[in-house]
C-alpha cells in the first residue's frame, strides 16, 4: 500500500510540475504555425506585386505606379524578414520548453525516491523511548504529514504556512530540513521562484549536511532555469555534483548538464 500510494503521489506531482512546461511547448508550436501561414501569405502577395511591377516596367508609362509598387514590395519583404525572426525565436522557445519539461520530470523522479525513503523510515520501528518522547515524535510526524498533504493536494499557500508552523513548533526536529525543503517547493508551485530559491538557500545555510541539501540545490537550479538564468543554473548543477557527488541529485545534475551540452549550438 505505501508503494502504491507513493506511485500515485508521483503521478500527481508529475502532472502538476510538467503541465506548465507542456502547455508552453504547445503554445509556442501553435504560434509558429500561425506565423508560417502569415509568411506563406506574404510570399504570395510579394509574388503578385512582382508580376505587377514587371508588367509596369514593360509599359513604363506611369512612373508613380512603379514607385508605389516598389515600395509595397519592399514593405512586404521587410515584414517577411521580421516574421522569419519571430519564427526563429519561437522555435528556440519550443526547444526550451521541451528541455524544461524533461528537467521537471527528472526532478520529480528524484523527489519521489526521496519521499519513498522517508515513508519507509517513518514506518520502521523506533528505538524504545520514554512515553513523553514517543508522544512528541508522533506529534511531529502528524504535523509534518498534515503539512505535506497540503502540498500533495496542490494547496501551496497552505503548505507554506503549515511547514513554517512546523518549523516554529519543532525547530530541532529531524524533519526540519525536510519541512524547509517543501517550503521552497511550495513556493515553486506558486511560481514564486525568487522565494523558492531563498527558501532552499535557507535550508543549505542551516542544514548543509542534511539529506535534503542536494535536492535543495537541484531545486534552485530548476528555479534559475525557469527564470531564464541558464548560466546560474549551470553553475548550481556543477556545485551539486562537486558538493554531493554520491547523491541522486548529483546524478540528475549530470544528466541535465549533458542534455544541455547536446542541445547547445
Amino acid at each position: 500500500m505505501p508503494r502504491r500510494l507513493a506511485l500515485a503521489v508521483g503521478c500527481a506531482l508529475a502532472f502538476n510540475a510538467g503541465a506548465q512546461g507542456l502547455f508552453d511547448d504547445n503554445e509556442a508550436r501553435r504560434r509558429i504555425e500561425l506565423l508560417r501561414a502569415e509568411v506563406s501569405e506574404n510570399q504570395r502577395q510579394v509574388a503578385e506585386q512582382l508580376k505587377k511591377l514587371e508588367a509596369a516596367l514593360a509599359g513604363a508609362s506611369d512612373r508613380s505606379a512603379l514607385i508605389q509598387l516598389a515600395t509595397q514590395v519592399e514593405t512586404l519583404s521587410n515584414e517577411m524578414a521580421r516574421m522569419r525572426g519571430q519564427l526563429e525565436v519561437l522555435g528556440n522557445q519550443a526547444e526550451t520548453a521541451d528541455r524544461r519539461s524533461k528537467d521537471l520530470y527528472l526532478d520529480i523522479d528524484t523527489r519521489l525516491r526521496k519521499l519513498e525513503q522517508t515513508r519507509e523510515q517513518a514506518s520502521a520501528p523506533e528505538k524504545p523511548a520514554a512515553a513523553s518522547d514517543a508522544e512528541a515524535s508522533q506529534g511531529e510526524m502528524r504535523a509534518y504529514q498534515a503539512a505535506l498533504d497540503q502540498f500533495k493536494l496542490g494547496n501551496y499557500a497552505l503548505a507554506v504556512s503549515a511547514m513554517q508552523g512546523f518549523l516554529v513548533t519543532y525547530p530541532a526536529s529531524k524533519l526540519a530540513p525536510n519541512a524547509q525543503y517543501w517550503v521552497g517547493m511550495a513556493h515553486s508551485g506558486q511560481r514564486d521562484y525568487k522565494a523558492a530559491i531563498a527558501a532552499q538557500r535557507k535550508l543549505l545555510a542551516a542544514w548543509p549536511d542534511s539529506e535534503k541539501a542536494s535536492d535543495a540545490m537541484l531545486s534552485i537550479a530548476s528555479s534559475q532555469e525557469t527564470m531564464g538564468d541558464r548560466k546560474s543554473a549551470q553553475k548550481t548543477l556543477e556545485d551539486v555534483i562537486a558538493k554531493y557527488p554520491k547523491s541522486s541529485a548529483a546524478a540528475s545534475a549530470k544528466q541535465r548538464l549533458n542534455a544541455a551540452k547536446r542541445q547547445a549550438p
